[in-house]
Protein backbone atom coordinates (compact mmCIF):
# COMPACT_ATOMS: atom_id res chain seq x y z
CA UNK A 1 0.00 0.00 0.00
CA UNK A 2 1.02 3.67 -0.98
CA UNK A 3 1.63 6.39 2.37
CA UNK A 4 3.15 6.46 5.15
CA UNK A 5 4.97 3.18 6.95
CA UNK A 6 3.49 2.99 10.18
CA UNK A 7 5.67 1.62 12.94
CA UNK A 8 4.98 1.18 16.64
CA UNK A 9 7.33 4.02 17.65
CA UNK A 10 4.35 6.55 15.63
CA UNK A 11 1.44 5.05 18.08
CA UNK A 12 3.67 5.23 21.70
CA UNK A 13 2.01 8.38 22.88
CA UNK A 14 -1.06 7.05 22.63
CA UNK A 15 -0.32 4.07 24.71
CA UNK A 16 1.95 4.72 27.41
CA UNK A 17 -0.83 4.87 29.55
CA UNK A 18 -1.66 1.49 29.45
CA UNK A 19 -0.66 -0.73 32.18
CA UNK A 20 2.84 -2.15 32.18
CA UNK A 21 1.48 -5.78 33.12
CA UNK A 22 -0.39 -8.61 31.70
CA UNK A 23 -2.32 -8.49 28.50
CA UNK A 24 -5.65 -8.61 30.17
CA UNK A 25 -4.39 -6.60 33.11
CA UNK A 26 -5.35 -2.90 32.23
CA UNK A 27 -8.01 -0.99 34.04
CA UNK A 28 -11.80 -1.17 32.32
CA UNK A 29 -13.17 1.95 30.97
CA UNK A 30 -16.49 0.65 30.97
CA UNK A 31 -18.58 -2.25 31.45
CA UNK A 32 -17.95 -5.45 29.33
CA UNK A 33 -20.80 -6.78 27.62
CA UNK A 34 -22.57 -9.16 28.55
CA UNK A 35 -22.16 -12.39 26.85
CA UNK A 36 -23.51 -12.86 23.18
CA UNK A 37 -25.40 -16.13 21.64
CA UNK A 38 -25.82 -17.09 18.31
CA UNK A 39 -28.79 -16.62 17.61
CA UNK A 40 -31.05 -17.06 14.12
CA UNK A 41 -31.33 -13.22 14.01
CA UNK A 42 -27.38 -12.69 14.19
CA UNK A 43 -27.23 -15.59 11.26
CA UNK A 44 -29.87 -13.88 9.22
CA UNK A 45 -28.68 -10.56 9.56
CA UNK A 46 -24.88 -11.85 8.50
CA UNK A 47 -26.12 -14.03 5.36
CA UNK A 48 -27.70 -10.47 4.49
CA UNK A 49 -24.06 -9.23 4.59
CA UNK A 50 -22.68 -12.54 2.77
CA UNK A 51 -19.33 -12.00 3.72
CA UNK A 52 -16.33 -11.06 5.68
CA UNK A 53 -12.57 -10.01 5.79
CA UNK A 54 -10.51 -12.19 8.32
CA UNK A 55 -7.19 -10.13 8.68
CA UNK A 56 -4.99 -13.26 10.14
CA UNK A 57 -1.12 -14.37 11.19
CA UNK A 58 -1.82 -17.79 11.31
CA UNK A 59 -0.78 -19.85 8.79
CA UNK A 60 -2.71 -19.77 5.67
CA UNK A 61 -3.84 -23.05 5.80
CA UNK A 62 -4.66 -22.62 9.34
CA UNK A 63 -7.28 -19.26 8.19
CA UNK A 64 -8.75 -21.16 5.40
CA UNK A 65 -9.70 -24.03 7.19
CA UNK A 66 -11.33 -22.29 9.45
CA UNK A 67 -12.81 -19.97 6.92
CA UNK A 68 -14.04 -23.09 4.73
CA UNK A 69 -15.63 -24.67 8.36
CA UNK A 70 -17.72 -21.15 8.78
CA UNK A 71 -18.83 -21.56 5.22
CA UNK A 72 -19.87 -25.02 5.71
CA UNK A 73 -21.88 -24.36 8.91
CA UNK A 74 -23.11 -21.12 7.80
CA UNK A 75 -23.96 -21.45 3.73
CA UNK A 76 -24.30 -18.26 2.30
CA UNK A 77 -21.43 -15.92 3.75
CA UNK A 78 -18.23 -15.95 2.63
CA UNK A 79 -14.67 -15.30 4.09
CA UNK A 80 -12.01 -14.38 2.67
CA UNK A 81 -8.83 -14.19 4.30
CA UNK A 82 -5.65 -11.75 4.10
CA UNK A 83 -3.00 -13.58 5.59
CA UNK A 84 0.02 -11.74 6.52
CA UNK A 85 3.35 -11.73 9.42
CA UNK A 86 1.81 -9.79 12.63
CA UNK A 87 3.85 -7.07 11.82
CA UNK A 88 2.56 -6.55 8.56
CA UNK A 89 -1.09 -7.00 9.70
CA UNK A 90 -0.74 -3.99 12.14
CA UNK A 91 0.97 -1.53 9.50
CA UNK A 92 -1.79 -2.63 6.89
CA UNK A 93 -4.31 -1.81 9.60
CA UNK A 94 -2.80 1.62 10.82
CA UNK A 95 -2.66 2.90 7.27
CA UNK A 96 -6.80 1.57 6.56
CA UNK A 97 -8.00 3.13 9.67
CA UNK A 98 -5.39 6.47 8.82
CA UNK A 99 -6.62 6.62 5.39
CA UNK A 100 -10.44 6.17 6.28
CA UNK A 101 -10.48 2.74 5.20
CA UNK A 102 -12.87 0.26 6.66
CA UNK A 103 -11.73 -3.07 5.06
CA UNK A 104 -11.15 -5.38 8.55
CA UNK A 105 -13.78 -7.22 10.08
CA UNK A 106 -11.78 -9.59 12.28
CA UNK A 107 -8.15 -9.65 13.06
CA UNK A 108 -6.04 -12.47 14.57
CA UNK A 109 -2.03 -11.50 15.31
CA UNK A 110 0.37 -13.44 17.11
CA UNK A 111 1.39 -10.11 18.99
CA UNK A 112 -0.98 -9.43 21.99
CA UNK A 113 1.01 -5.67 21.98
CA UNK A 114 -1.37 -5.07 18.86
CA UNK A 115 -4.65 -5.28 20.74
CA UNK A 116 -3.77 -2.64 23.32
CA UNK A 117 -3.16 -0.05 20.87
CA UNK A 118 -6.02 -1.02 18.79
CA UNK A 119 -8.53 -0.65 22.19
CA UNK A 120 -6.65 2.56 22.89
CA UNK A 121 -7.44 4.14 19.50
CA UNK A 122 -10.89 2.50 20.44
CA UNK A 123 -11.09 0.62 16.51
CA UNK A 124 -12.07 -2.40 18.37
CA UNK A 125 -15.76 -3.43 18.72
CA UNK A 126 -16.96 -5.26 22.39
CA UNK A 127 -17.99 -8.49 21.97
CA UNK A 128 -18.23 -11.36 23.96
CA UNK A 129 -19.44 -14.74 22.42
CA UNK A 130 -21.04 -17.21 25.09
CA UNK A 131 -18.27 -20.02 24.91
CA UNK A 132 -15.48 -16.97 25.90
CA UNK A 133 -17.91 -15.65 28.63
CA UNK A 134 -18.34 -19.50 29.77
CA UNK A 135 -15.24 -21.51 29.52
CA UNK A 136 -11.98 -19.28 28.92
CA UNK A 137 -10.42 -18.05 31.76
CA UNK A 138 -10.73 -14.68 32.86
CA UNK A 139 -6.88 -13.92 32.38
CA UNK A 140 -7.04 -14.88 28.67
CA UNK A 141 -10.40 -12.14 28.00
CA UNK A 142 -10.13 -8.53 27.87
CA UNK A 143 -12.07 -7.30 30.99
CA UNK A 144 -13.98 -5.01 28.32
CA UNK A 145 -14.52 -7.76 25.76
CA UNK A 146 -12.70 -6.23 22.97
CA UNK A 147 -10.72 -9.52 22.38
CA UNK A 148 -9.55 -12.93 23.96
CA UNK A 149 -6.91 -15.49 23.17
CA UNK A 150 -8.20 -17.87 20.41
CA UNK A 151 -5.31 -19.89 20.72
CA UNK A 152 -1.68 -20.08 21.21
CA UNK A 153 1.43 -22.31 21.34
CA UNK A 154 5.01 -22.29 22.15
CA UNK A 155 8.24 -21.28 20.23
CA UNK A 156 10.86 -23.63 21.13
CA UNK A 157 14.11 -25.38 20.38
CA UNK A 158 13.92 -28.09 17.32
CA UNK A 159 16.06 -30.73 15.02
CA UNK A 160 16.49 -33.04 12.24
CA UNK A 161 16.80 -36.43 13.86
CA UNK A 162 18.81 -37.60 10.34
CA UNK A 163 21.50 -34.51 11.33
CA UNK A 164 21.36 -34.63 15.09
CA UNK A 165 21.30 -37.45 17.03
CA UNK A 166 18.51 -37.71 20.26
CA UNK A 167 21.41 -38.07 22.87
CA UNK A 168 23.27 -35.44 21.68
CA UNK A 169 20.54 -32.46 20.77
CA UNK A 170 20.36 -29.57 22.52
CA UNK A 171 18.74 -29.24 25.53
CA UNK A 172 18.73 -25.66 26.17
CA UNK A 173 19.66 -22.11 24.78
CA UNK A 174 22.65 -22.09 26.23
CA UNK A 175 23.38 -25.25 24.47
CA UNK A 176 22.88 -23.34 21.11
CA UNK A 177 26.17 -21.16 21.64
CA UNK A 178 28.22 -24.22 21.78
CA UNK A 179 30.77 -23.99 18.71
CA UNK A 180 29.09 -27.36 17.05
CA UNK A 181 26.15 -25.71 16.13
CA UNK A 182 27.97 -23.07 13.79
CA UNK A 183 26.93 -22.76 10.44
CA UNK A 184 23.77 -25.30 11.41
CA UNK A 185 20.98 -22.80 13.21
CA UNK A 186 18.15 -21.07 11.52
CA UNK A 187 15.57 -19.06 13.16
CA UNK A 188 12.82 -16.56 12.60
CA UNK A 189 12.85 -12.85 12.56
CA UNK A 190 11.18 -10.53 14.86
CA UNK A 191 10.66 -7.60 11.85
CA UNK A 192 8.00 -10.25 10.52
CA UNK A 193 7.00 -12.61 12.84
CA UNK A 194 4.58 -11.33 15.79
CA UNK A 195 5.56 -14.53 17.69
CA UNK A 196 9.47 -13.80 17.10
CA UNK A 197 9.01 -10.37 18.46
CA UNK A 198 7.33 -12.06 21.78
CA UNK A 199 9.92 -14.74 21.71
CA UNK A 200 12.75 -12.42 21.52
CA UNK A 201 11.43 -9.84 24.22
CA UNK A 202 10.95 -12.88 26.75
CA UNK A 203 14.76 -14.33 25.60
CA UNK A 204 16.35 -10.75 25.84
CA UNK A 205 14.64 -10.50 29.56
CA UNK A 206 15.23 -13.84 30.87
CA UNK A 207 18.90 -14.45 28.87
CA UNK A 208 19.64 -11.03 28.68
CA UNK A 209 21.20 -9.42 25.33
CA UNK A 210 24.34 -11.04 25.54
CA UNK A 211 22.51 -14.68 24.76
CA UNK A 212 21.61 -12.91 20.96
CA UNK A 213 24.73 -11.25 20.56
CA UNK A 214 26.71 -15.05 21.29
CA UNK A 215 23.67 -16.55 19.08
CA UNK A 216 24.53 -13.98 16.38
CA UNK A 217 28.26 -15.33 15.90
CA UNK A 218 26.74 -18.74 15.50
CA UNK A 219 26.08 -18.09 11.02
CA UNK A 220 22.12 -18.30 11.27
CA UNK A 221 20.22 -18.98 8.73
CA UNK A 222 17.85 -16.13 8.84
CA UNK A 223 13.99 -16.15 7.84
CA UNK A 224 10.76 -14.91 8.37
CA UNK A 225 8.49 -16.66 9.92
CA UNK A 226 7.94 -18.43 13.04
CA UNK A 227 6.52 -21.27 10.55
CA UNK A 228 9.81 -20.91 8.48
CA UNK A 229 12.74 -22.63 10.77
CA UNK A 230 10.42 -26.19 10.90
CA UNK A 231 10.19 -26.50 7.56
CA UNK A 232 14.01 -25.80 7.00
CA UNK A 233 14.61 -28.53 9.50
CA UNK A 234 12.49 -30.94 7.48
CA UNK A 235 14.17 -30.22 4.30
CA UNK A 236 17.82 -30.57 5.70
CA UNK A 237 19.08 -27.30 4.87
CA UNK A 238 19.58 -26.74 8.93
CA UNK A 239 20.38 -28.83 12.04
CA UNK A 240 18.52 -27.32 14.49
CA UNK A 241 16.25 -24.48 14.82
CA UNK A 242 16.38 -21.57 17.48
CA UNK A 243 12.66 -20.91 17.88
CA UNK A 244 10.05 -21.62 15.54
CA UNK A 245 6.23 -23.13 16.44
CA UNK A 246 6.23 -26.28 18.25
CA UNK A 247 3.04 -26.83 16.31
CA UNK A 248 4.82 -27.40 12.94
CA UNK A 249 7.20 -30.01 14.74
CA UNK A 250 4.50 -31.58 16.21
CA UNK A 251 2.11 -32.41 13.30
CA UNK A 252 5.64 -33.27 10.95
CA UNK A 253 6.62 -35.75 13.63
CA UNK A 254 2.87 -37.21 13.94
CA UNK A 255 3.35 -37.93 10.45
CA UNK A 256 6.55 -39.47 10.65
CA UNK A 257 8.85 -37.04 9.83
CA UNK A 258 12.56 -36.52 10.81
CA UNK A 259 12.29 -34.11 13.15
CA UNK A 260 11.16 -33.12 16.97
CA UNK A 261 10.86 -30.78 19.29
CA UNK A 262 12.96 -29.91 22.21
CA UNK A 263 11.13 -27.90 25.05
CA UNK A 264 14.35 -25.53 26.62
CA UNK A 265 15.21 -25.91 30.20
CA UNK A 266 15.48 -22.55 30.47
CA UNK A 267 11.24 -22.42 29.85
CA UNK A 268 9.90 -21.94 26.53
CA UNK A 269 8.40 -18.59 25.20
CA UNK A 270 4.41 -19.33 25.43
CA UNK A 271 2.36 -17.22 22.43
CA UNK A 272 -1.46 -16.37 22.98
CA UNK A 273 -3.05 -14.77 19.48
CA UNK A 274 -6.20 -13.01 20.67
CA UNK A 275 -8.79 -12.34 18.29
CA UNK A 276 -10.85 -9.18 18.03
CA UNK A 277 -14.12 -7.94 15.56
CA UNK A 278 -13.65 -4.10 14.46
CA UNK A 279 -15.70 -1.22 15.82
CA UNK A 280 -16.42 0.15 11.30
CA UNK A 281 -16.20 -3.52 10.30
CA UNK A 282 -17.81 -3.44 6.82
CA UNK A 283 -19.76 -6.54 7.96
CA UNK A 284 -20.27 -6.08 11.80
CA UNK A 285 -23.29 -9.22 12.07
CA UNK A 286 -20.87 -11.45 9.78
CA UNK A 287 -17.88 -10.36 11.87
CA UNK A 288 -19.72 -11.50 15.23
CA UNK A 289 -20.92 -14.19 14.15
CA UNK A 290 -17.61 -15.53 12.44
CA UNK A 291 -15.87 -14.96 15.92
CA UNK A 292 -18.75 -17.18 17.94
CA UNK A 293 -17.44 -20.06 15.55
CA UNK A 294 -14.05 -18.82 15.82
CA UNK A 295 -14.37 -19.30 19.89
CA UNK A 296 -16.70 -22.70 20.01
CA UNK A 297 -15.89 -26.07 20.67
CA UNK A 298 -16.05 -26.62 17.31
CA UNK A 299 -13.92 -23.97 16.14
CA UNK A 300 -11.39 -24.71 19.07
CA UNK A 301 -11.64 -28.16 19.02
CA UNK A 302 -10.41 -28.05 15.04
CA UNK A 303 -7.03 -25.62 15.84
CA UNK A 304 -6.46 -28.17 17.92
CA UNK A 305 -7.06 -31.92 16.17
CA UNK A 306 -6.01 -30.37 12.91
CA UNK A 307 -3.24 -28.07 13.85
CA UNK A 308 -1.84 -28.86 17.04
CA UNK A 309 -2.59 -25.40 18.29
CA UNK A 310 -3.16 -24.95 21.75
CA UNK A 311 -6.80 -24.03 23.20
CA UNK A 312 -8.16 -22.04 26.73
CA UNK A 313 -11.23 -23.24 26.11
CA UNK A 314 -12.30 -25.77 29.35
CA UNK A 315 -14.29 -27.97 27.18
CA UNK A 316 -11.62 -28.64 24.46
CA UNK A 317 -9.26 -32.11 24.79
CA UNK A 318 -5.74 -31.88 23.74
CA UNK A 319 -4.44 -34.35 20.64
CA UNK A 320 -3.31 -37.45 22.45
CA UNK A 321 0.91 -37.59 22.33
CA UNK A 322 1.14 -33.70 22.66
CA UNK A 323 2.21 -32.65 25.52
CA UNK A 324 -0.12 -29.97 27.35
CA UNK A 325 0.60 -26.28 28.74
CA UNK A 326 0.24 -27.00 32.46
CA UNK A 327 3.35 -30.13 32.04
CA UNK A 328 5.59 -27.89 30.73
CA UNK A 329 7.62 -24.58 31.98
CA UNK A 330 6.85 -21.56 30.39
CA UNK A 331 7.80 -17.86 29.66
CA UNK A 332 5.34 -15.33 29.52
CA UNK A 333 5.63 -12.18 28.14
CA UNK A 334 4.08 -8.97 28.86
CA UNK A 335 2.51 -6.81 25.30
CA UNK A 336 2.73 -3.71 26.89
CA UNK A 337 6.43 -4.01 27.35
CA UNK A 338 6.74 -5.21 24.04
CA UNK A 339 4.75 -2.74 22.65
CA UNK A 340 7.27 -0.28 24.04
CA UNK A 341 10.40 -1.61 23.43
CA UNK A 342 9.65 -3.44 19.53
CA UNK A 343 10.91 -0.57 17.85
CA UNK A 344 14.34 -1.15 19.69
CA UNK A 345 14.34 -5.11 19.43
CA UNK A 346 13.87 -4.25 15.78
CA UNK A 347 16.32 -2.43 15.35
CA UNK A 348 19.21 -3.84 18.10
CA UNK A 349 18.46 -7.40 16.76
CA UNK A 350 18.75 -6.00 12.67
CA UNK A 351 22.19 -4.87 13.65
CA UNK A 352 23.53 -7.90 15.74
CA UNK A 353 22.27 -10.34 12.55
CA UNK A 354 23.05 -7.65 10.14
CA UNK A 355 19.57 -8.84 8.55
Amino acid sequence: MRGRHWSRRDVLKATTALAAGALFAEPTRAAAPPPSAVTPELIAAARKEGKLSYYSALELNVGERLGKAFEAKYPGIAVRVERSGAERIYQRIAQEQASGINAVDVANSTDPAHYLDWKAKDWLAPYLPDDVAKYFPADQVDPDGTYATSCGWLETIGYNTNLVKPGEAPKSYADLLEPRWQGKIVKGHPGYSGAIMTATFVLSRELGWSYFEKLAQQKVLQVQSAADPPKKLLLGERAVMADGNDYNLLLLKDQGKPVDVVYATEGSPLIIVPSGVFRNAPNPNAARLFQSFFFSIEGQQLLVDEFAHRSFHAQVKEKPGHPSLAELKLLKSDPAAVLAQSEEIKARYAKLFKV
